[in-house]
């Protein structure tokens, strides 16, 4: 059973120890350990959830502001392997935080690493634009993920 809870630091462990390759990949592009990107991750969100898998944290996602006057925010998610066992489970999550996001920010902008394909599918689903101008970070090629409110069909859902 998948559960959704508000993050806690004390989440941060369990996550960073299992984290996916991907995911630590695109960490350490960042410059940053599993453990410290999602600490920041955290600290710096104005919204931000758990997923637990009988109780177990596997998953934490949220969105942090890049700028307050033009309603900015950048939306991120960390995540153990074993989380990708849940697909649908993850899918039904963002299509309930995802608006939540867009009512705090109404535009959406991060990056993804380009080999994230499960990651990249994911945000497509969810509503995101994925594509566009490569940025490559420590040898890692990322591509820009969008979403405007004004242009997605029910920010509500």
């Amino acid at each position: 059973m998948i559960e959704y809870v508000p993050a806690s630091p004390a989440h941060i462990g369990r996550i960073a120890t299992a984290m996916g390759e991907w995911d630590r990949i695109e960490c350490e592009a960042g410059g940053h350990s599993p453990k410290e990107a999602l600490r920041l991750s955290l600290r710096s969100s104005s919204l931000a959830w758990t997923a637990l898998v009988d109780r177990r944290p596997v998953a934490m996602w949220g969105v942090s502001a890049v700028n307050v006057l033009e309603g900015i925010g950048t939306p991120w998610m960390l995540g153990a392997d074993e989380a990708r066992k849940h697909p649908r489970a993850f899918y039904r999550g963002g299509m309930i935080t995802v608006p939540a996001m867009l009512r705090c920010f109404p535009r959406l902008e991060n990056h993804v690493a380009v080999g994230h394909k499960g990651a990249i599918r994911l945000l497509g689903r969810w509503g995101f634009e994925v594509g566009g101008t490569v940025m490559t970070k420590r040898g890692v090629d990322f591509i820009p993920f969008v979403m405007d409110a004004s242009r997605c069909a029910n920010p509500q859902h």
